[in-house]
């Protein structure tokens, strides 16, 4: 029998891989400078790899179920590694619809298959601590820019773009592919691995994915996930930015802010999700609404560097939970029976809000020339997601569906 530590072990190796996307802005000036592009024509490369994402984990949720967390493990590796291979052949043709094609769309759908690959897996080998197994391995994906991003400046310093790549590709193929071949999912006893007491699942609450999508449940979920997204990067994506303008820091202060936001991304994604065992799902997404509503608030309010910096991170904790908690709270309604395939279809609202969270931020900026009016904004729609987090939390009990209706 497999070691289930081993086995998060892995998942943690394939995040951490394909996490290395949010380190993108290291490269974005050393790519604007060599291949002569516009900063709007770099940043459209992490867009749409970020679409992708959502949309490949959307539509390939089915195949993780079908063949399992080997195979899909091992597809991501070969459409990841691909990707970063060529891009390194669309850096070296100087070819930006290269660029867009290997990164954003075919490194994309290695993202998203990775992403949801391990998660399934993870919640069967840790029944009774699914928000922190699954908080391990989505932690890994918040961290990877920890990694990534002075690794990447290194390399390209030493040894150019283009190699960079060539260099990564190789790594992160042999990480993730090793990764890929340890994961299995546990020999059932007592509805999870053997010599484990499960306690909590239930028989009648394992929801295929037709059948969770019939649901009102489903829909609230992808909204609260698509709204605690939308604001988040958002904020992420103008946060050095906004902090030199709002509250006049300096460019290198604002920049060890933003080093410091992916450690909190990282830790936000374990607390949250290992608190969300104690206290229920629901209970985590409330809390995260209500403290969201007032901090973006004061955010627009705010003139101090201290104050600011310390709203900014309880924000970003509570954006890296709201990835972590959400696998989890979708085993706690609809079971593990398809989770892989029912959290894709969640993670439509990632793709969906790496596009409008920076894009709505952006406008309203340039229509108001002021941050303020997005940040109000932002508050306002957390106020619907608490409403709408709050009825989940009425209509479930102990994070399991009241009843299953006839689908």
């Amino acid at each position: 029998m497999k070691n289930r530590w081993l086995i998060a072990l892995s998942a943690i190796g394939i995040h951490i891989c394909i996490g290395s996307v949010y380190a993108w802005s290291v490269l974005t000036k050393p790519i604007m400078q060599a291949m002569g592009f516009t900063l709007k024509e770099t940043t459209w490369t992490f867009s749409i790899a970020i679409l992708f994402l959502g949309l490949s984990a959307g539509f390939l949720g089915d195949y993780v179920e079908k063949y399992g967390p080997r195979k899909s493990g091992l597809t991501s590796t070969c459409f990841f590694g691909l990707g970063m291979f060529g891009t390194a052949l669309a850096l070296h043709l100087n070819s930006l619809p290269l660029l867009y094609l290997f990164y954003g769309v075919i490194g994309g759908i290695g993202l998203g298959t990775g992403y949801i690959t391990p998660v399934s897996t993870l919640v069967k080998w840790f029944p009774n601590n699914r928000g922190f197994a699954t908080g391990l391995a989505i932690m890994g994906f918040g961290f990877a820019s920890l990694i990534a991003g002075p690794l990447m400046q290194i390399l390209v310093a030493k040894y150019g773009l283009v190699q960079n790549f060539i260099i990564l590709g190789c790594v992160y193929m042999v990480i993730m592919a090793a990764s890929a071949l340890y994961l299995e999912p546990p020999k059932a006893s007592n509805g999870g691995p053997s010599g484990i007491n499960v306690k909590s699942i239930l028989p009648d609450t394992q929801f295929t994915a037709k059948e969770a999508r019939k649901t009102w449940q489903f829909y609230a979920l992808w909204w609260i996930f698509f709204t605690n997204i939308t604001c988040g990067i958002g904020l992420l994506a103008v946060a050095s930015p906004m902090a030199q303008e709002v509250v006049k820091m300096t460019p290198m202060a604002a920049a060890s802010m933003v080093g410091i936001i992916g450690l909190i991304n990282g830790l936000g994604r374990i607390f949250w999700s290992t608190i969300s065992d104690y206290l229920g799902r629901s209970t985590v997404y409330v809390v995260f609404f209500l403290i969201q509503i007032f901090a973006f608030y004061a955010l627009a309010e705010t003139s101090s560097v201290f104050v600011f910096q310390l709203i900014v991170f309880v924000i970003i904790s509570c954006y890296g939970g709201g990835f972590s908690c959400m696998p989890a709270f979708l085993s706690d309604l609809f079971g593990t029976k398809e989770l892989s395939a029912i959290h894709g279809k969640i993670l439509t609202a990632w793709g969906m809000a790496g596009i409008a969270g920076p894009l709505l931020l952006s406008w309203i900026r340039e229509t108001t020339n002021s941050y303020s009016i997005t940040l109000y904004f932002f508050s306002a729609c957390f106020v619907v997601s608490l409403i709408i987090a709050g009825i989940l939390k009425w209509r479930t009990s102990v994070g399991v569906l009241i009843e299953k209706k006839h689908l």
